[in-house]
């Protein structure tokens, strides 16, 4: 094959529609009446843990997948229609914090988008944190200086009262 391109994966089958009860398990014996099957996958939702209401079925000959693609589509399962049709293939692929980690129906065009938009929010959120500690370290400073100049001791001849308090100090001793 001269052409780059991915084909369809012609054994694997997408499933969609598919009710939150079913389970890998329950995909598998769905489907094992129209041949052998080489692997049933339900990709599930990273934030409840639960199958994304679709999943993929690969049978190890083309002709199972077909026939169970004629048949199952829009079939009834758990009360759920299903819509059954060639799987596409994989198209995005990378590292941990790449690619692997978007979606497989991800427009890299739209996570490069997303990606600037999350530095510029970093950014603004950097910047606005710097400003507040600027904002506190100056507030700090003032309040220092107010203090400073509460501290300086009061003189004994402007105060009457220091005047007495000393005065009994020193007729004490």
């Amino acid at each position: 094959m001269a052409n780059n391109a991915l084909p369809p994966q012609k054994n694997t089958l997408y499933v969609g529609g598919l009710a939150e009860e079913v389970n890998e398990a329950i995909l598998h014996s769905a489907f094992i009446p129209f041949g052998d099957i080489k692997d049933v996958t339900t990709p599930l939702d990273q934030a409840t843990q639960k199958h994304r209401s679709f999943g993929f079925v690969t049978f190890l000959e083309k002709e199972d997948a077909a026939a169970a693609m004629d048949n199952m589509n829009n079939a009834e399962l758990y009360g759920r229609v299903l819509t059954v049709n060639y799987a596409q293939p994989i198209r995005i692929k990378g590292g941990e914090q790449g690619w692997a980690s978007q979606p497989i129906w991800a427009d890299a065009d739209t996570w490069f988008e997303r990606q600037q938009q999350e530095e510029e929010i970093r950014k603004l959120e950097e910047e606005q944190r710097a400003a507040a500690k600027a904002l506190e370290v100056e507030a700090r400073r003032r309040l220092a200086e107010e203090r400073e100049g509460e501290k300086d001791e009061p003189e004994v001849k402007d105060d009457p009262m220091a005047l007495a308090e000393a005065e009994a100090l020193a007729n004490r001793n």
